[in-house]
């Protein structure tokens, strides 16, 4: 797809719009509800371009609950129910059309290894081999050759992990390798034009001995091993990576040790031809927890939509972000998701925070065209 997209990208380059505060942003418009109230939960467009909704939770429970988004009818209609309730768990679209989902937690709050593949041709989710390791708040990628990495996080007993693995689509089996330098949660990851994984901050311990990380390390699926490159600007977990149609990575947000109280509103720049982190411009708002919430947008602009009451825009010609109107949108934020539409549109789902429990309300992310 990054090809695709860089070119798509230099073919509206003519198109630049000025970087004052005019430039367009497109717009967030409410959705009807879904049928459940989720946080922490997953949203992976399929092929057909439905988006499948799936987990989460509301209050202390997990909830088995999937729901498909129709982009056509613009609505959430039933799906069948995952084999095993579960939130903050990941959802990976394989080369196949099918989703992977495994780990996070589920009922009492139990680290699960259980892993599982939706299969849209038959509209079920099959149980499958568990991961070599129970985890929760890890972070899943899909590589070039159609295998899923899933690293870190939280396991059995409050463990941060270092440890990570590959899913096999072909095999339907979990391989351990690795491990990372160091354990972490609450980091985040994307996959480089060349095809390797940078793994970027996150913390290990307790809150009351939170040891907060500004390392980054990357994973070369020929070796399958992880080695350290070079240190963010500042230390961060619960922020979010995404990778740049001219390669650099953009990491957004993401607090230090007092959490929502230290929310970050800085930007920072991974190049990989340097290995270097440079510091980026200030977003418009302060935000955290909106993992797997920004969405390259297929002119090259980034959406932010998680995180904070409202999303924006980053903008790599104008080098700056914009925030994106919305007629009484005040967005929950917190463990929301977010998904792009074939037709150029996002979903945006659920999430809690700013005064909200865990929401059934969705919106769309309408470019400016």
């Amino acid at each position: 797809m990054f090809p695709a997209v860089l070119a798509l990208a230099a073919l509206l380059g003519a198109q630049a719009w000025p970087s004052g505060a005019g430039a367009p942003t497109g717009v967030l418009e409410r959705l009807p509800d879904m049928a459940t109230a989720r946080a922490a939960h997953t949203a992976t467009t399929l092929a057909d371009g439905r988006v499948l909704v799936v987990g989460g939770f509301e209050a202390a429970s997990a909830g088995p609950a999937a729901e498909f988004f129709e982009p056509g009818r613009g609505r959430f209609t039933a799906a069948p129910a995952m084999r095993v309730p579960r939130h903050s768990h990941t959802a990976t679209r394989l080369a196949d059309g099918r989703v992977l989902v495994a780990g996070g937690y589920g009922e009492g709050s139990r680290t699960l290894a259980a892993a599982e593949l939706f299969d849209p041709r038959t509209g079920l989710f099959t149980a499958i081999e568990p991961m070599k390791t129970a985890r929760a708040n890890h972070v899943a990628v899909a590589l070039a050759d159609g295998r899923v990495l899933l690293v870190g996080g939280l396991g059995e007993g409050w463990t941060y992990l270092a440890d990570a693995e590959l899913f096999d689509p072909a095999t339907r089996t979990f391989t351990r390798v690795g491990p990372m330098t160091v354990a972490r949660e609450g980091h985040a990851a994307a996959r480089l034009a060349d095809g390797r994984v940078i793994v970027v901050g996150g913390h290990q311990g307790p809150r009351r001995q939170l040891t907060l990380h500004d390392s980054a390390e990357i994973f070369d699926p020929a070796t399958r091993t992880f080695s350290r490159t070079g240190r963010m600007t500042v230390r961060r977990h619960k922020h979010d990576a995404v990778l740049l149609p001219d390669g650099r990575v953009l990491v957004t947000g993401g607090s230090d040790e007092r959490d929502g109280d230290g929310a970050y509103a800085s930007a920072e720049f991974f190049t990989p031809a340097t290995g270097a982190f440079t510091r980026g411009p200030e977003m418009r708002r302060a935000r955290y927890k909106h993992l797997g919430t920004s969405v390259l947008l297929a002119d090259g602009r980034v959406l932010i939509a998680g995180g904070a009451v409202a999303a924006e825009l980053f903008d790599p010609q104008a080098g700056a972000f914009f925030e994106v109107p919305g007629s009484g949108v005040r967005l929950p934020g917190l463990f929301s998701a977010a998904a792009a539409l074939p037709d150029g549109r996002v979903l945006v789902s659920g999430g809690y925070g700013h005064g909200q429990a865990p929401a059934v309300s969705a919106w769309i992310h309408r470019p400016q065209r």
